[in-house]
């Protein structure tokens, strides 16, 4: 039997002499303990040693693809097909076997016990590669070590997604350094141009503004024709005139001018990293970038880790990627889960309505999941994929904002509401009469107009007619108990027992008319 052994310096081949020893891998390592029992053992026939870097790097990558290479084929076909030796040979890769036996007609073992062996071979291969120096053996692992890492990887230099998790993580530090010298420069030259940072507040035009200006005397002389509007200008140097900032020195406007500079380049620089930052997520991501935008996507694939981790993801964890505290908290606290992390910033999500932002994440999140995947294992970068899912999307969002109806397939029957989906606005009005700080008449609500006043609340006068001889005598109804629903009833008998009269109420003595006559009198004699 023959035992072809891989070494970064070669291919080795070797004549297996006692063949009895393969069947007892148990105690194999015990005749490999030194070099002269391995030399017993297994013997050497052939050496075919590596040019150079390169072709052990074809050589090595071929074998664990499982295919043969020209240097193996070529010395195989001459130290053992063309010399007409029928033993088999020994392989430790199975595919590798397979491969030799196609191609070369020889057959090949591949086990447990053949693995076994290779193992022992490798303990003492210095002492069975006599010819091979160590130094060398070990130089020659090291360089096929280092290539085979780069060639493992199998992205282009374009393709590497670590650079994106860096520019994103590096343009968020940029704008909260950027957050915080602006803030810096409005309050320090705020004590001598307050009326400044109101007038102008775009803030890379307030820092070239200040930089122009210097101290505000020079704001009359100054053009600012380049940085502000005519309108903005004029009004500058009008508030110049009459500012009420103090006075500074020399020495702190040259400071101030400097910090100026600062936030004029970290500017400038963050413009430089962000175009960046696109042509590299249109790259890596095309798909993505298309369908979430491009800071979104690199978010997404910094939080992840790489685009694989995000491609490995599945939607669900997409769509509250970046909202992991408040998934925990709810879960600790059994509360309603977060519906949107890190997503909520794309600009589908941004123009959809309070009541669809949840639908469309969701939505979102899953077409994100598949443009991710193709992206991160495709082989063609095109992004029909993306375009064509946003334009799905932006139809979906289209019909739930305006209230619309899409009939599915086997639903008919099953038909809603309309006012069910009819969007509401989500906007109201102001109203301008609040703004008012003039005394108003009180407006009285319905229910309080509902309610009878006090002359109402007397009952009208009734005349009541009585028995015959008596004369009608003006009475004031009294309002009736609530509790009361039946009205009094006296029954009088005539002389005769048959028929009875119903009067409604007894006769109250006429009092009221005597009260209103007497106070008339009064008034006249007072009068008089």
């Amino acid at each position: 039997m023959l035992v072809l052994f891989e070494t970064p310096a070669g291919y080795a081949i070797f004549k297996l002499l006692d063949e009895k020893k393969l069947s007892q891998t148990e105690n194999l390592y015990h005749d490999f303990e030194t070099p002269e029992a391995a030399s017993k053992v297994v013997k050497l026939k052939h050496f075919e040693k590596f040019q150079d870097t390169t072709e052990a790097l074809s050589c090595t990558t071929a074998a664990t693809e499982g295919k043969v290479s020209k240097m193996l084929k070529k010395m195989l076909k001459k130290q053992v097909a063309a010399a007409g030796i029928q033993d088999q040979l020994l392989v430790a890769d199975a595919k590798l076997g397979n491969a030799i036996k196609e191609k070369l007609s020889v057959s090949c073992v591949s086990n447990t016990a053949v693995q076994e062996l290779m193992r022992c071979i490798r303990s003492q291969l210095d002492g069975l590669l006599a010819g091979l120096p160590k130094k060398e053996m070990t130089a020659m692992a090291l360089g096929l070590a280092h290539s085979l890492s780069r060639y493992k990887l199998k992205f282009s230099p374009d393709k590497i997604d670590t650079m994106i998790v860096q520019a994103v993580c590096l343009l968020d530090d940029l704008d909260k350094e950027l957050n915080n010298y602006i803030m810096r420069c409005r309050e320090w030259y705020g004590w001598h141009f307050p009326e400044l940072g109101k007038i102008v507040t775009d803030n890379t035009a307030f820092v070239k503004t200040v930089k122009l200006i210097g101290t505000r005397e020079n704001t009359s002389s100054t053009d600012l024709s380049d940085v502000l509007s005519e309108d903005l200008e004029a009004r500058v140097k009008e508030a110049a005139e009459i500012s009420m900032g103090t006075e500074i020195s020399d020495d702190d406007i040259s400071n101030i001018h400097r910090l100026c500079d600062q936030v004029l380049e970290i500017s400038s620089y963050r413009s430089q990293l962000y175009d960046y930052l696109r042509t590299r997520m249109m790259a890596i991501a095309p798909n993505l970038t298309v369908l979430l935008g491009d800071l979104v996507g690199a978010r997404l694939i910094s939080q992840s880790g790489s685009l694989i981790n995000l491609a490995k993801a599945p939607a669900s964890t997409l769509q509250i990627l970046g909202a992991e505290k408040a998934l925990f908290r709810a879960l600790k606290t059994k509360k309603d889960t977060p519906k949107y992390g890190l997503i909520y910033h794309s600009s589908l999500v941004a123009t959809a309505s309070a009541a669809n932002k949840g639908k469309l994440s969701r939505m979102l999140a899953a077409k994100a999941s598949l443009c991710t995947r193709l992206d991160a294992l495709g082989e063609d970068s095109t992004l029909e994929l993306g375009a064509e899912h946003k334009v799905k999307l932006e139809s979906r969002l289209r019909l739930l904002e305006e209230g619309n109806l899409r009939r599915l397939s086997g639903t008919g029957k099953a038909k809603s509401k309309f006012e069910k989906y009819q969007g509401k606005s989500q906007f109201k009005q102001y109203p301008t009469a609040a703004d008012s700080t003039l005394p108003t008449k009180r407006t009285h609500s319905q229910s309080e107009d509902q309610k009878p006043l006090v002359e109402e609340l007397e009952a009208p006068k009734k005349k009541i007619k009585l028995e015959p001889g008596v004369s009608s005598v003006e009475v004031k109804s009294e309002p009736e108990d609530d509790g009361s629903s039946k009205k009094k009833k006296k029954k009088k008998k005539n002389k005769g027992g048959d028929e009875e009269m119903p009067v409604e109420e007894q006769v109250a003595e006429p009092t009221s008319e005597k009260k209103k006559k007497k106070k008339k009198k009064k008034s006249a004699e007072e009068d008089d």
